[in-house]
């Protein structure tokens, strides 16, 4: 008889699977019709061999089978059961009476004997006390398991957290620490079970621990939060900083503390509490504070801490009716230095400084770098302007003597403007402006030196201001103008360009020189604006003279270092010169050897990207700067310069006539374009003529002009640039 597997509607949300074996097709037939009324989903099998092929083919809850089958006997099944299906029960329906078959199924795993021919309802009765069993069993199986895993991981989560968790007694004893104090202090568990948590406390931190715990208050809706620090061992830090979080423990609801990290004390835990460590934090918080009070490449306070320590000065001064002073310091020739050696050495000098500086200072005294190569000094308390000025003497003298820079001896010195409270005003911001006015003045007057303020200086001062507030209007109002000086062919006489020099038509003063306003442009970063003037009012002017019969007439154009540091530089140039339609090719911009060894990099690339639209470079003040020379064979320089300090010292057997030779000659090699600045005499045009220097400008031909004149000249000359 084929087996049968039916699907009978379920009368429990699960119906447990039997499988029924027997090699009489009658019996199997009945007990399978039983057990199906009774809601189980029952399996047939006719002999031991079909039941064996079924166990490898579906899950059974529990199997039904005889002991004596013609093919495959009943142990052999319940063997291969164990075997593939070790949750399956089994329950012997069977004739055999014997001792030894019982015993003998029983001792093969089966749940129960019941004999040929069976009670209906004592099957029933075994089979649902079987199932009931096994499902007690696999419950408590599966509560064990989960408690077994539940511990697992809570050991896993103390012992792997990042934080020390830890449990004391009511004395403050450790009961418990996990692993990872080790890694964090340095300790072992066992080392610490048992100990006082004083053990591992900072001594400047035990009382605060101590209160923590004993203090009123704490309890486990209020838990006790504190930062404190630890020792360490085997460690580079003493200690290290922790936030511990203790909470209270009610004795009623805790055991006793056991073996969670292999350590037992055998005392009942009274506190439970997390240790984080917040070392790392602590120090970017350190960091961060000491960055917002200093300087990081000096290490001395920076402008708001020194703000900070004047006006609790001023505080006490005022309270105690006692003098303080402000000085303001200001490098000399840092710039210089700057600009040749580049910036790194120019922190190394700032360093350097520093050092000297701070060995001069008393105790209490505040030096503190107020920007750029600008310090200030606080002296918060002195007895006559006699102290400031000893001080002030013995930091002119400290920086007085060279510096090494690594192959490098530089010279700085000081100048040092003193303001004294309450003389020279009685508020923070009052003294720091009067020791900056004072140390101006030191600056006009030849640098490195002190001076104290006077009432008297800040006249000078509201002048100045009133020339910028003047200067600004007049960018307003276009009273820039702009003069041309020509730049003449020394064989020819034939006008090649024209330099664009500004004015200042000014409406009280009159007509001012660029000496006058420009070094005050440039401070007041005005600057840009009043060269944009310049070029735009050029660039119209002389492009109409190009138009008119002048093609090659050449504009030569002063540039800021200002605007040749912008970003944006030869973007901003070419669309202003694009506007009036002027032709590059006949532009020259003129800038200072400085200027390109700020940043050498930098600049070379924004040259090289005017010389690819056409423009020409040319190096203004040739020779009168500290660079190398290797830069000009390296960048697209067109024309150099002669400065006119050089040229008014063209006499027979002087050196400025041997400096001039030098620079001809090696522009010649480098066949560079080369211009003399400041021809005012027979003698000095002969001499450049005799040396191949073709194109002059100066006194000779008179001075810078305005349109209107330079207009007429061009007129009366001919309408074509000599070539040479």
């Amino acid at each position: 008889m084929t087996p049968e597997h039916t699907e009978q509607p379920r009368s429990q949300a699960v119906s447990a699977r039997i499988l029924v074996v027997d090699d009489e097709p009658r019996l199997l037939n009945t007990l399978a019709s039983l057990l199906r009324q009774q809601g189980y989903d029952v399996t047939a099998a006719t002999g031991g061999r079909r039941a064996c092929e079924l166990i490898d083919q579906h899950p059974f809850d529990l199997a039904l089978l005889d002991l004596r089958m013609a093919d495959v006997d009943g142990f052999d099944v319940m063997a291969h059961l164990a075997k593939c299906q070790p949750d399956c029960g089994a329950v012997v329906v069977s004739g055999e009476s014997a001792f030894t078959a019982v015993s003998r199924a029983l001792r093969r795993g089966a749940l129960d004997y019941i004999r040929k021919p069976f009670d209906p309802e004592e099957l029933l009765a075994t089979v649902e006390s079987v199932l009931s069993q096994q499902s007690l069993m696999r419950a408590h199986e599966h509560i064990q398991m989960r408690l077994e895993k539940s511990e697992a991981l809570h050991r896993y989560i103390v012992n792997s957290s990042p934080d020390i968790v830890f449990m004391l007694d009511e004395d403050g004893h450790f009961c418990f620490v996990n692993h990872k104090v080790e890694s964090l202090l340095g300790y072992t568990p066992a080392e610490l079970c048992g100990k006082h948590f004083r053990h591992v406390l900072d001594d400047r931190d035990v009382a605060r621990g101590m209160y923590a715990l004993q203090g009123p208050g704490i309890s486990a809706d209020n838990p006790r939060t504190l930062e404190v620090r630890l020792k360490t061992r085997g460690s580079r830090r003493a200690t290290r900083h922790f936030e511990i979080t203790a909470f209270p423990v009610d004795p009623q609801t805790w055991p006793p503390s056991s073996n969670l990290a292999g350590e037992a004390s055998g005392k009942t835990a009274r506190y439970y509490g997390i240790a984080r460590d917040v070392t790392d934090r602590k120090e970017a918080e350190a960091f961060i504070n000491f960055q917002a009070y200093h300087d990081l490449l000096t290490r001395l306070p920076n402008r708001a801490l020194f703000k900070d320590r004047l006006e609790l000065a001023i505080t006490q001064a005022r309270r105690n009716q006692q003098k303080l002073a402000v000085m303001f310091l200001d490098l000399d020739r840092f710039k210089i230095v700057n600009d040749t050696l580049g910036h790194a050495m120019g922190d190394r000098l700032l360093q350097a400084v520093t050092h000297r500086l701070t060995q001069f200072l008393r105790k209490g005294d505040t030096l503190s770098r107020f920007g750029g190569d600008e310090f200030t000094l606080l002296l918060p308390s002195i007895h006559s302007h006699d102290d400031a000025k000893h001080i002030a003497k013995k930091l002119i003298r400290a920086l007085r003597a060279p510096f090494q820079l690594g192959e490098h001896e530089v010279f700085v010195g000081v100048s040092i403007g003193i303001a004294v409270f309450p003389e020279a005003g009685s508020t923070m911001d009052q003294l720091i402006q009067s020791a900056d006015i004072a140390m101006y003045h030191v600056k006009a007057r030849g640098k490195d030196g002190y001076r104290f303020y006077s009432e008297s200086m800040s006249v000078d001062t509201a002048s100045r201001l009133s020339l910028e507030r003047d200067l600004r209007l007049a960018l307003e109002r276009d009273e820039l103008k702009v003069y041309y000086q020509p730049q003449v062919c020394s064989q020819s006489n034939r006008i090649v360009g024209l330099e664009a020099l500004v004015r200042w038509q000014h409406p009280e003063r009159g007509l001012l020189y660029p000496g006058d306003f420009l070094p005050l442009a440039e401070e007041t970063r005005l600057i840009s604006q009043v060269s944009e003037r310049v070029l735009d009012r050029a660039c119209k002017d002389v492009g109409r003279w190009i138009r008119s019969g002048h093609p090659d007439l050449r504009l030569a154009v002063n540039l800021s270092p200002v605007q040749v540091e912008h970003p944006r530089f030869v973007e901003t140039l070419m669309q202003r010169v694009q506007a009036h339609q002027f032709p590059p090719e006949n532009l020259e911009i003129e800038i200072t050897e400085n200027v390109i060894m700020s940043d050498l990099e930098q600049i070379s690339q924004k040259l090289r990207e005017l010389a690819a639209f056409g423009v020409r470079i040319a190096i203004d003040d040739f020779g009168t700067g500290y660079s190398s020379l290797n830069y000009l064979h390296r960048l697209p320089i067109h024309t150099l310069k002669v400065d006119q300090s050089f040229v008014k010292a063209i006499r027979s057997g002087e050196d400025g006539a041997c400096i001039v030779n030098a620079i001809v000659a090696m522009a010649h090699g480098l066949k560079l374009e080369i211009v003399a600045e400041g021809v005012e005499t027979d003698e000095q045009l002969d001499y450049l003529r005799s040396l191949g220097c073709h194109q002059v400008q100066g006194f000779f031909y008179g001075p810078a002009r305005p349109p209107e004149d330079i207009n007429r000249l061009l007129g009366s000359w001919p309408a074509r640039v000599a070539s040479f």
